[in-house]
């Protein structure tokens, strides 16, 4: 086993970071403070941090084929221009419920944007029960819905044949798996194949590495997990210094190093003072594996 390093990139700290994104083309992380209502960039050459403020809680960013980004805003899919910090609306969901909004967010292998949404949040993790759903965004524009009754949708990826789709909805405690078609997008035949553990807390967002581990942030855990989806085992823990640990993704030159976000709303001052990096985003090396680069929306 290479020996596991861990570092805190930058010195800002986030009220709710997630979905860390590597882009390739800026060799940079790509991320969102949710409840801060901004899109930020590291650049990993120069360690400074860029942000584009928006006017809503902005859940998951995405690459796009055509150049930008596109990101999940309070409940609208849009587009966002980078130099212009230019936001434009592409489609709206859950028009009849006001206080949902997006959670997170990934696009496809196929380019389809999947995100899904979430009742807001009466302090973290505490919220209506079953309000959110799982959308699609095609190329098109059009928007498919997969399901409702969700408690908060988060963590989500694809198997390396395409054939499986992992998602999490945090308050069911599972990491689960659908049957997935490439071609159509459609998921079905949902099963559990981990539970989490009570030390682990609450799943939130996920990755898969090129062995096809499945790699699990947990809030309130302080950690990322590495599971096996075929056996249903955990293979690995990885201990962070914060505890609101959110998401992870893999990301460097040959995406060997794998970034995590986290959150420090929510937490007192007195917590606070005992974890100072809390809200900040970690770089992990070390690992012995590496990732997939992230699939850009085709739209």
């Amino acid at each position: 086993m290479s020996s596991v390093k861990i570092e805190c990139v930058g010195t800002d700290r986030y009220r709710l970071g997630e979905s860390p994104v590597w882009d390739e083309k800026e060799n940079s992380l790509l991320y969102v403070d949710i409840t801060g209502r901004k899109v930020c960039r590291w650049d990993a050459a120069s360690g400074q941090v860029q942000a584009v403020s928006v006017d809503a809680p902005v859940s998951s960013v995405a690459l796009r084929k055509s150049g930008d980004y596109v990101i999940t805003l309070g409940t609208r899919f849009a587009a966002l221009k980078w130099k212009e910090q230019l936001v434009t609306t592409i489609a709206q969901v859950d028009r009849d419920k006001a206080k949902n909004r997006f959670n997170d967010g990934k696009v496809d292998p196929a380019g389809r944007y999947f995100a899904g949404t979430m009742a807001e949040e009466i302090r973290p993790a505490v919220l209506e029960s079953r309000q959110g759903s799982l959308y699609t965004l095609c190329p098109d524009h059009s928007v498919v819905k997969h399901f409702d009754q969700v408690d908060i949708s988060n963590g989500l990826d694809w198997s390396l044949d395409h054939k499986t789709f992992f998602y999490i909805d945090s308050l069911s405690y599972s990491v689960d798996a659908f049957d997935y078609d490439l071609q159509t997008g459609k998921i079905g035949n949902r099963r559990s194949i981990y539970k989490v553990e009570k030390e682990e807390n609450i799943p939130d967002g996920m990755c898969i590495d090129t062995e096809g581990k499945l790699w699990v942030a947990c809030y309130n855990g302080g950690r990322v997990i590495r599971l096996d989806p075929e056996t249903g085992k955990r293979i690995q823990t990885v201990k962070l210094p914060v505890d609101k640990t959110t998401s992870c993704c893999f990301g460097g030159k040959d995406y060997s190093e794998m970034y995590v976000t986290s959150a420090s709303d929510g937490m007192d001052r007195e917590r606070l003072s005992q974890q100072p990096q809390a809200g900040g985003v970690f770089k992990i090396t070390g690992l012995g594996v590496k990732g997939i680069p992230p699939y850009p929306f085709a739209g």
